[in-house]
């Protein structure tokens, strides 16, 4: 499994309107091939700052195949106006589980 990290500072006052935003994603996400999950993070240290989690069973499912797809276009318009900046991605991978 690939955990995509996003991190993504929205414009101050846009919070409402990007929560919104990635509620009405939902369901590109669920129909994304190899999606199996995602969820919001939002910091309480800087309010404008979100961290958007995404299960892909693949990295290719998220880079290829949901990078490219028509999809991913609908996901930019939901949630793009608000962004204050591109946001920073990466992906990741399970190395070890405590608990």
């Amino acid at each position: 499994m690939i955990l995509e990290i996003a991190q993504i500072d929205v414009k101050p006052g846009m919070e409402s309107e990007f929560e919104e935003g990635v509620k009405k994603a939902a369901p590109i996400f669920k129909r994304a091939k190899g999606c199996t999950g995602v969820t919001l993070h939002r910091s309480h240290e800087m309010p404008s700052r979100y961290r958007l989690f995404v299960q892909w069973g693949t990295l290719e499912n998220h880079t290829k195949d949901f990078r490219e797809s028509a999809d991913f276009q609908q996901w930019r318009k939901l949630v793009g106006p608000c962004f204050a900046s591109p946001p920073y991605v990466e992906h990741v991978t399970e190395v070890v589980r405590g608990f």
